[in-house]
């Protein structure tokens, strides 16, 4: 492990099919009106043609083109995912056959909407001096979202971004400052998805098989009382660790989750509109994707510089927490 933590490149992709809201007004009871006003969301992309692999295909080609590194020099792909293709294959297996990084080792985590900033720490200590390692979050929720379901088809959406990380000494710039990842599994079942449904002869359990288990089932007012508490306490602990106060840091990169809990976050730490970026309004909840896309965002803008310092959190399912701090 070193605290080098150099991010050389950035990238997203999401799906060409984009869906307003007023375009789910056929589907379901609800107005563009109600979804902007309750959580801040426009518009989001949707799968059609892609899938979870090949968009974190897209971000893994993307990186390797800005950093004009070859696919063997990688050592380490991780994708953050709670919405694979398949149970086995993981996902970051396909990712390393398809971009040819025979070198690396490859597998996905599943914490769900704070993944990505799992995967970061599983990053930070994995790698050694030298090492180069490509971290992905890709979503394709849409196949887990019952689009009748008002409470909870209005908020997801498909997308995918990524890193390109070096744990280099000579790096231009990049450390890593302190982190901080809280479990809070008792309140597991407010937010679930994906239930699996008991297949062999000999079962009696028809419940998923005759309801919508496997779709998103959130109590949104649960989720929402975590999410505002347990973020803050986080990203307080995680600037303990690094030796920071909040007016040091230039972006808090949060989960887009919800503009109202974003909003939330930043009355309670004090924060300004400029440290709080947020694009929900063009891509809803995309889980561990969201975070990425937005770095990628910023950094494309000029709105990130070299030796800014940033906090990421991410939060959700599980119920889960993390927050990593970083000098870019």
């Amino acid at each position: 492990m070193t605290n080098n933590f150099s991010i050389q490149a950035t990238a997203k992709a999401v799906p060409h099919t984009e869906i307003y809201n007023q375009d789910l007004t056929s589907l379901m009871a609800t107005s563009d009106e109600w979804i902007q006003q309750r959580t801040g969301i426009k518009t989001r992309h949707v799968a059609t043609t892609e899938t979870t692999t090949s968009l974190a295909v897209d971000v893994a080609q993307q990186l390797l083109q800005q950093s004009q590194l070859a696919a063997t020099s990688i050592d380490l792909i991780i994708v953050a995912t709670m919405s694979p293709d398949f149970l086995t294959p993981a996902t970051a297996p396909q990712v390393q056959a398809a971009i040819g990084a025979t070198n690396a080792i490859a597998f996905d985590i599943n914490v769900a909407c704070a993944g990505f900033v799992y995967g970061m720490q599983l990053v930070h200590q994995y790698l050694q001096p030298s090492q180069h390692a490509l971290l992905i979050g890709s979503e394709t929720l849409s196949h887990l979202v019952d689009w009748h379901d008002r409470r909870t088809a209005v908020l997801f959406g498909d997308g995918a971004g990524g890193m390109l990380i070096a744990a280099d000494s000579d790096a231009p710039a990049g450390r890593w400052l302190g982190s901080h990842y809280a479990t809070f599994g008792a309140d597991g079942h407010y937010l679930t998805a994906g239930q699996q449904p008991r297949l062999n002869p000999w079962s009696t359990d028809t419940a998923v098989k005759s309801t919508n288990q496997w779709a998103f089932q959130m109590n949104g007012r649960r989720v929402y009382d975590f999410a505002t508490k347990q973020v803050p306490r986080s990203i307080e602990q995680a600037l303990t660790a690094a030796k920071l106060q909040a007016n040091e840091v230039q972006s808090f990169i949060l989960h887009q989750a919800n503009v109202r809990i974003v909003a939330s976050v930043g009355k309670t730490l004090h924060l300004n509109t400029e440290q709080l970026p947020v694009n929900i309004a063009q891509y809803g909840n995309t889980a561990a994707a969201s975070e990425p896309i937005l770095f990628a965002e910023l950094v494309a803008q000029h709105q990130i510089q070299r030796g800014d310092k940033l906090v990421f959190t991410g939060f959700g399912g599980g119920l889960s927490v993390g927050s990593a701090v970083i000098e870019y």
